[in-house]
């Protein structure tokens, strides 16, 4: 019955499939919704019994609990879900830092007349990334696969759209008997220019942020702070040390987002 339901589950998200072998996770559809299912019911149990826990000792709010129990398992199930979205993301921007250098190694490789086989296994070695799909081409063609069934393959399960740009162009190439190394030059030439404008567009958009983090995050919180302490002295307000706690895991939860998002806004480049 519940592998029926993990199934079914399965099912109604045909992507999950793909984005499991792009993310490199080997699992079965049906597996990792299992796992997910689990996970998520692990972390609501001990949430709950924590959270339970706190509101039993200041006897507040107890009963409301069993109206979160099934939208936090929800919301956690949920979000587990897109865990391989997750993978794939983190893994196109660690192949986007390397994909210009390697892609400038193949051409100098073939335009000094290496073999298209030999220059993948080189830069198989070179780049901790990129290098580890080279390797699995490479792998492939030793095991009988052919280099154009090798690349086809590769192309559907790579989770760079820059980088399946480089290997559909090489397919190409092979393909039509043409030079790999003028056609990749050309398309590595389009990749840095639209790497540029990520770094120029990142740059316009740093500026406004830096601003509104420090007029939220340090010069709202220390004035605010200092008006208090101030409006405490003339009214009856009572800043015990749990508001004072508080506040300071607020203004320290507000510093992360900010910086986070920070992190999140910058290309995968490396400038």
């Amino acid at each position: 019955m519940a592998g029926s339901f993990f199934q079914a589950v399965a099912r109604s998200l045909p992507n999950l499939k793909d984005n499991l072998k792009k993310a490199g996770m080997s699992y079965k559809p049906e597996d990792f919704i299992k796992r997910t299912f689990l996970s998520a019911f692990y972390m609501t149990t001990g949430l709950v019994i924590s959270v339970a826990l706190i509101l039993a000792k200041f006897d507040v709010l107890k009963g409301i609990m069993i109206v979160f129990v099934p939208i936090i398992f929800l919301a956690l199930f949920a979000y587990m879900l897109k865990l391989p979205e997750v993978r794939i993301t983190k893994k196109g921007k660690e192949i986007t830092r390397e994909i210009v250098f390697a892609g400038r190694h193949l051409i100098i490789e073939l335009e000094s007349g290496v073999p298209l086989y030999n220059a993948f296994m080189n830069i198989s070695k070179n780049y901790e990334v990129i290098g580890k799909y080279f390797r699995e081409i490479v792998d492939k063609v030793d095991f009988g696969t052919s280099m154009e069934d090798a690349l086809t393959e590769a192309i559907e399960f790579i989770p760079s759209d820059d980088f399946r740009r480089i290997l559909w162009q090489i397919l190409n190439s092979i393909r039509t008997g043409s030079d790999i190394s003028k056609s990749l030059t050309l398309v590595l030439e389009q990749i840095a220019k639209e790497q540029t404008i990520e770094v120029n567009k990142y740059g316009r958009k740093l500026n406004p942020l830096a601003m509104f983090y420090m007029i939220i995050a340090v010069i709202l919180p220390t004035l605010g702070m200092t008006m208090l302490i101030v409006l405490s002295s003339f009214i009856e307000l009572h800043l015990n040390l749990t508001i004072l706690i508080f506040i300071a895991l607020f203004l320290g939860f507000v510093q992360f987002m900010f910086l986070s998002l920070i992190k999140f806004s910058r290309p995968a480049i490396e400038f």
